[in-house]
C-alpha cells in the first residue's frame, strides 16, 4: 500500500496556525504583565535623611554600574527600595562615572543620599597597590629611603584615617608564619616549597601578584592575606604556569622564582631575554650569579654588592649556590611570568645594564660581558654608597 503524501498547503497551514498561537500567547502575556505592573508598580518607598549612623560597606566590582548595586543595598537596609534607588541613580548625571571599589555607607539612607555617598571619594575604602618587584618585608636602601614591603603597605592602608580595623604588620607576619599554607590559598604547585620553609613569614614571598587590591575594612589579617594569595594564584594559573613550566623543564614554583629574578634584574622590554639567560645557565649548568639574589638577604641593599656579601651562603645567594634561589625574591608581575613561560630564542649567558637609562646588553662570552661591565662602572651604574 502506498502512503499518501500530505499536500504542501496543509503543512503550511499547520505552521501558520502554530505561529498564530505563539503570537497570541506572547500578546496575552504582555497584556497580563502590563496590567499587573499598572496595578502593582515597583515600590519607590524611601527613607528620609543621610542615614542612622550605622556604617556598612558595599563593593562596586570592576565593570559594574551603580544601578546594579540596588538589590544589595536593599538587603543591607541602606535604602528602603530598589525602585527609589534606581530613580535616584538615573536622576544623578554623575552616577555613570562611579569608580569600582569598596565604599562606606550608612543604613537607612535616602536613595539620593546613598547615590551621593557612592560618588564621594571620601567614602571609598583605600586600595593596596603592589608593584612588580615588591617584597613582603621592608627593604633598607643604602643612601636612600626605605622601600616599604607588602605587609607594611597593607597595614598603612588598613590604618588610614577613619579606619575602624587597623591591622598591624606584626599580626600579618604572625598569620603568614602560623597559618597552614593551604588555608592561606597557596596553590597546590607551591605547597611543598612553602611548607618546607616552616614558621617563616617570608614563605609567602612571590605569591602575592602585583596589582591593585581593594582593602575591605571588614577583613582581618587572615581573611585579607587569604584573599590576596588566592586571587594571585588565579592570576598566575591563567597564564598556564603549570603547563608552560613543564615545557621549559621547570616546576611551576621554579618558574615563579625565576620570574621574580627577572622582575628584579631587568627593564620590562628585556624580560624575555633575561628569561633565556636564566634557562641557558641552568641547562649548562652554570651558576646564575645574580646580585638581586645576594641583596635579598642583606640588611641594606644597593645595586653594587660587596665581595663579602657575594660569598655568604644563603638559601638565595646564586653566587654561592647552584640553581635557583629556594624561594622567589619578590613579587613577579604577569609580564615577568609570561616572559619566563615564553623566553626569547638566543644563546646569551650574560647581561648587564650599562647606563642610567636602563640600556641592557646581552653576550655569550665572559670577555664581552667584562667589557660591558667596565662600561657600566664608568657610567656610574655600579657605584657604591657603602
Amino acid at each position: 500500500m502506498k502512503l499518501r503524501k500530505e499536500p504542501t498547503y496543509a503543512k503550511r497551514r499547520q505552521r501558520g496556525i502554530a505561529i498564530l498561537i505563539a503570537t497570541l500567547i506572547l500578546i496575552i502575556s504582555a497584556v497580563v504583565y502590563i496590567g499587573y505592573m499598572r496595578t502593582n508598580p515597583p515600590s519607590t518607598r524611601d527613607y528620609v535623611g543621610t542615614g542612622n549612623g550605622e556604617q556598612v560597606t558595599v563593593e562596586i566590582p570592576e565593570g559594574s554600574s551603580i544601578s546594579e548595586l540596588g538589590p544589595e543595598l536593599v538587603k543591607l537596609n541602606v535604602v528602603q527600595t530598589n525602585g527609589a534607588f534606581q530613580i535616584a541613580a538615573n536622576n544623578n548625571p554623575d552616577a555613570a562615572s562611579v569608580k569600582p571599589g569598596v565604599y562606606r555607607v550608612q543604613k537607612q539612607m535616602s536613595a539620593e543620599s546613598a547615590v551621593a555617598a557612592l560618588l564621594d571619594p571620601a567614602n571609598r575604602v583605600p586600595t593596596l597597590h603592589v608593584h612588580g618587584g615588591a617584597t613582603l618585608m621592608d627593604v633598607k636602601v643604602v643612601g636612600g629611603q626605605t622601600r616599604l614591603g607588602i605587609f607594611r603597605q597593607i597595614s598603612d592602608a588598613t590604618c588610614a584615617e577613619g579606619s575602624t580595623n587597623c591591622i598591624q604588620t606584626q599580626e600579618l607576619q604572625r598569620v603568614a608564619r602560623e597559618t597552614p599554607a593551604a588555608q592561606l590559598g597557596v596553590p597546590d604547585w607551591a605547597l611543598p616549597q612553602v611548607e618546607a620553609r616552616g614558621a617563616d613569614e617570608k614563605r609567602l614571598e612571590g605569591l602575592i601578584s602585583p596589582g591593585e587590591y581593594v582593602i575591605n575594612p571588614e577583613d582581618d589579617a587572615l581573611s585579607l592575606l587569604t584573599r590576596l594569595v588566592t586571587d594571585s594564584a588565579k592570576a598566575y594559573n591563567k597564564t598556564g604556569i603549570v603547563e608552560r613550566a613543564q615545557a621549559i623543564g621547570l616546576s611551576p614554583y621554579e618558574l615563579l622564582t625565576a620570574a621574580s629574578l627577572i622582575e628584579r634584574e631587568a627593564p620590562r622590554n628585556d624580560f624575555a631575554k633575561v628569561a633565556r639567560v636564566i634557562l641557558n645557565r641552568l641547562h649548562k649548568p652554570m651558576r646564575l650569579e645574580f646580585d638581586s639574589t645576594v641583596n635579598y638577604d642583606v640588611e641594606e641593599q644597593e645595586v653594587a654588592t660587596t665581595d663579602e656579601d657575594r660569598q655568604k651562603v644563603t638559601p638565595w645567594n646564586t653566587y654561592a649556590k647552584d640553581g635557583l634561589p629556594e624561594t622567589p625574591i619578590a613579587s613577579p608581575s604577569i609580564e615577568a611570568i609570561e616572559a619566563m613561560e615564553n623566553p626569547e630564542p638566543g644563546d646569551w649567558l650574560f647581561f648587564v645594564t650599562i647606563d642610567k637609562d636602563g640600556t641592557t646588553v646581552f653576550n655569550n662570552t665572559f670577555e664581552e660581558h667584562q667589557a660591558d661591565t667596565d662600561q657600566a662602572i664608568n657610567n656610574g651604574v655600579l657605584d657604591s654608597n657603602r
